[in-house]
């Protein structure tokens, strides 16, 4: 079963599905900045484009560029920004 996602009026859009491994998602985030909270621990993996994120515990926002990730322990909240659309795959542990 695919799911759809919209969040922060249509600006991240997602498509999620279940692997082996574990739920994931894949989708586009516009140009702004959005706060997401985590029920489960998160992998965000860049695909195209480019995402900054403030994590938790952190003062300094960080640039993830395509190719690089990060991870978001469950039950925190985070935010991130970008200027570009950008494309990510989310896989949920």
């Amino acid at each position: 079963m695919i799911t759809e996602n919209q969040y922060f009026e249509g600006n991240v859009k997602s498509l999620g599905f279940q692997t082996s491994d574990g739920k994931v998602t894949v989708g586009v985030i516009n140009p702004g900045e959005y706060e997401f909270g985590t029920a489960q621990k998160e992998i965000m993996n860049v695909i195209e484009g480019e995402l900054s994120a403030l994590l938790p515990n952190e003062n300094d926002w960080k640039v993830y560029l395509a190719g690089t990730s990060f991870e978001v322990e469950a039950n925190t909240s985070f935010k991130v920004k970008t200027d570009i659309q950008t494309a990510y795959l989310c896989q949920y542990k």
